[in-house]
C-alpha cells in the first residue's frame, strides 16, 4: 500500500505540474522562434541589392549624336554596352543572312525594336569568355563580317552582333531596353 500511496499524488498537484511543463515548453519554443527571426532578418536583408547596384539597374543614353554607321560604348551594370546606329546597307546585309545557317539563329528584327531596326543595342561582352570585342571605335577591327571582332579567341560577329565564326556559342546579348523618346533610350 505504501507504494500506491507514494506513487499517486493529489489530483490538484498533477494537473498543476502539467501546466507548468506546458508553459516552460511554450516559453522555450517562443524564445527559439524569436532568436531564429532575429538571426534570419539581418541575414536575408544583407542579400538584397545595395544602393549603388539599384542606382545602376537602369541607364538612360542620349542617342541623338550617333551617326549612321557609328557605335558608342556606354556602361550598364558595370559592363560595356554597345549602341550602334546601323546604316541602311548594314540593315540590308543583316536581313539577307540565312538565319537557319547561324549558330544562334536570330533575325535582326528579333534583336531590335519594331520601327527602330537601325538601332542595335547589345552588351559589349563576348559570349565565349567575357572579353570586350572590338569594332565599336574608330579604326578598330570589325572582323570579316563587319560587326565586332573578339581579339581574345577570334570570334567574329556580323552587323547584327550575331556570332558567325569562332568559339563564341551565342550572339552578343541584347539587354531589355525601351525608347522613351526619339533620342533617349532606357536600358534595364
Amino acid at each position: 500500500m505504501s507504494q500506491d500511496a507514494g506513487a499517486s499524488a493529489p489530483a490538484g498537484l498533477e494537473t498543476e505540474g502539467v501546466r507548468r511543463r506546458d508553459f516552460i515548453n511554450i516559453a522555450a519554443v517562443s524564445a527559439a522562434g524569436v532568436g531564429a527571426v532575429g538571426t534570419l532578418v539581418p541575414l536575408i536583408s544583407q542579400m538584397s541589392a545595395s544602393a549603388d547596384v539599384l542606382a545602376e539597374s537602369s541607364t538612360e543614353v542620349d542617342i541623338s549624336a550617333i551617326q549612321p554607321g557609328q557605335t558608342i560604348k556606354a556602361v550598364f551594370r558595370k559592363q560595356p554596352l554597345f549602341i550602334r546606329n546601323l546604316t541602311p546597307a548594314e540593315v540590308e546585309a543583316a536581313n539577307k543572312v540565312d538565319v537557319s545557317a547561324l549558330r544562334d539563329p536570330e533575325t535582326l528584327a528579333e534583336r531590335t525594336k519594331e520601327g527602330k531596326a537601325n538601332w542595335l543595342i547589345t552588351m559589349g561582352v563576348c559570349t565565349h569568355l567575357g572579353c570586350v570585342p572590338q569594332g565599336s571605335g574608330e579604326g578598330e577591327v570589325k572582323g570579316e563580317f563587319g560587326g565586332y571582332f573578339c581579339p581574345c579567341h577570334g570570334s567574329s560577329y556580323d552587323t547584327a552582333a550575331r556570332i558567325r565564326k569562332g568559339p563564341a556559342p551565342k550572339n552578343l546579348v541584347v539587354p531589355d531596353y525601351e525608347f522613351t523618346s526619339d533620342t533617349i533610350v532606357k536600358i534595364g
